[in-house]
């Protein structure tokens, strides 16, 4: 037998593998190192999450009266401008209800101003009723002096005792009814009398709800969820459509809670946007941070006080606020999602908002104060009051010849002439 020796391993293959654990181990502690670095000088000062989407008001429009739909002037996916037509309602019953309350109106404001003619009808009535019972005091004076000498009879003398009675109770009559019809007219005049008001608000309301039979947008934006029909019958309060304003949508970004710690109010905020890619850089900045954790206002919140707890981490929604212009040049959608970044190096904020909007909401023109409805009730007003007074005027010249005629039929005829009217 021959004797063999046992074949040694290469020194050279030890030393190549040794060389090679260092320098993944020197590697390894210079990325660390370098991360170190990095978080030290740059990461920590950044909080950051990809759980972020784009949120909008979602205006609903709704029908304020009930109606018929004549027409859908917009459809899904289209822009409209604010103040545009959106829908329109039959306006038919509307028209019936406007045209009754200014007849309403108009006969309200007749019959105001001729309670004012009543009380100067009754004013001129007492007077007259004065001045006989003064006729009728003296004549009894008279007659009283003659009962004496036997030129005038008792009987005569009680009666004109009872025309005294009966002068004096028609006085008083004319100042009771004239106490009555003060008392509707008096402080007040034709435009400001409670009655009157109360009609040119039933003519107001009629008059707002046919301009209500015309559905305009509030907002600009564009339409979304559209479920009216023509020919529908909708009812006050039904959804019709929804408008969103994508040029007014902001971020909501759910952060962890421990990554709350140094976020405040008005800190700058990178965003992307998966639609656009890395490429577009939107700037924003925090505008403020929800009052709870979401689960806090979830429909079923959960019941930590039972006996299986198990800690989990919350999210806290943070709404980011965009930079207008950025949206006009590269629009967002409501839902879609984002990556947000927010530089939290500048702690001197608040940690509560006190105002979350930079720009107020536009708000629509109150109908109620439509200024074309107050001219039309104030024409009606004028015209009616105006003919009413010609007419009154007209009356008192009727009544005027008629008292003429009167005593002139009651005059004893001359002789050699014929009585009036013949």
């Amino acid at each position: 037998m021959s004797d063999s020796t046992p074949e040694t391993p290469a020194p050279n293959g030890n030393v190549a593998r040794r060389r090679g654990m260092l320098i993944l181990a020197a590697a390894v502690a210079l990325g660390a190192i370098g991360y170190a670095i990095y978080w030290f000088a740059v990461a920590r000062h950044y909080e950051s999450t990809d759980d972020a989407y784009v949120a909008s008001d979602i205006v609903q429009i709704t029908s304020e009266i009930s109606g018929t739909v004549l027409s859908v002037h917009v459809d899904d996916t289209q822009t409209v401008e604010r103040g545009q037509v959106l829908v329109e309602l039959d306006p038919a019953d509307a028209n019936i209800a406007v045209s009754a309350a200014e007849a309403e109106l108009a006969r309200t404001v007749r019959e105001v101003r001729a309670l004012y003619a009543q009380a100067d009808q009754l004013r001129a009535l007492i007077a007259e009723r004065e001045t006989e019972l003064k006729r009728a005091q003296s004549d009894y004076s008279r007659r009283q002096l003659l009962v004496a000498d036997g030129a005038v009879s008792g009987e005569e003398l009680a009666h004109a005792q009872d025309t005294i009675d009966q002068t004096r109770a028609s006085l008083q009559a004319a100042k009771r009814e004239l106490d009555a019809t003060l008392a509707q007219i008096e402080g007040t005049s034709v435009e400001d009398h409670p009655r009157v008001r109360a009609a040119a608000a039933r003519l107001r309301d009629a008059s707002l709800a046919l301009r209500r039979t015309t559905i305009r947008s509030p907002v600009t934006g564009t339409v979304a969820k559209r479920g009216v029909q023509v020919g529908q019958r909708v009812s006050p309060g039904a959804p019709l459509l929804a408008v969103v304003p994508l040029d007014d949508v902001w971020i909501d970004a759910n952060f962890k809670e421990n990554q709350l710690k140094n976020v405040r109010i008005g800190q700058p905020v990178t965003v992307h946007a998966d639609i656009y890619g890395s490429d577009v850089e939107y700037k924003g900045t925090v505008a403020g941070l929800a009052a709870g954790s979401g689960s806090a206002f979830a429909l079923l919140p959960p019941q930590n006080a039972s006996g299986n707890w198990i800690k989990i981490v919350q999210r806290v929604p943070v709404r980011i606020a965009l930079d207008p212009e950025q949206l006009k040049t590269h629009p967002l959608r409501v839902g879609l999602s984002m990556f947000v970044e927010v530089d939290v190096r500048d702690t001197s904020g608040p940690l509560v908002a006190t105002q979350v909007r930079n720009t107020p909401q536009p708000v629509a023109r109150s109908l109620s104060d439509d200024p074309d409805i107050e001219q039309h009730i104030a024409e009606i007003i004028h015209q009616n009051h105006a003919g009413a007074r010609s007419a009154i005027a007209s009356n008192l010249s009727l009544r005027h010849t008629r008292e003429q005629r009167a005593k002139t039929a009651s005059a004893p005829a001359a002789v050699g002439s014929f009585p009036a009217g013949r």
